[in-house]
């Protein structure tokens, strides 16, 4: 895919996000969380149940139920001020293996890439 200056520039600045969020989450990052989710950003949880903001960042003040958590197959699409990330993940605590795929939903508010939607 050929890309010009400014979509080069978002591709690298969410590749940069999507990695501070997967090391947030391996570290239970509550600040971090903080900066990069839009304030109606809302969480779709493995159960089935949907959070909010306040309410994922309560989550993540949890112990940490992860370990050596791998990001594979991670795929940028940038349509305009959204963006999409696709990738697949992550091993348990107990060292079991659990791969999901996960979509999230980034959005350009006031020049600014903020997470908005995890499904």
């Amino acid at each position: 895919m050929k890309t010009d200056t400014a979509t080069q520039s978002d591709l690298e600045a969410l590749t940069a996000l999507n990695r501070d969020y997967i090391h947030s989450v391996q570290h239970g990052d509550v600040q971090r969380f903080g900066e990069i989710l839009a304030e109606d950003f809302l969480c779709s949880n493995p159960d089935g149940s949907l959070v909010d903001k306040k309410q994922f960042l309560v989550q993540t003040a949890r112990p940490v139920t992860i370990s050596d958590l791998l990001v594979q197959e991670v795929r940028v699409r940038i349509l305009g001020d959204v963006a999409i990330i696709h990738y697949t993940s992550c091993t348990m605590a107990d060292g079991g293996q659990r791969n999901g795929r996960y979509t999230d939903v980034w959005a350009r508010r006031d020049g600014k890439w903020q997470r908005y939607r995890r499904m």
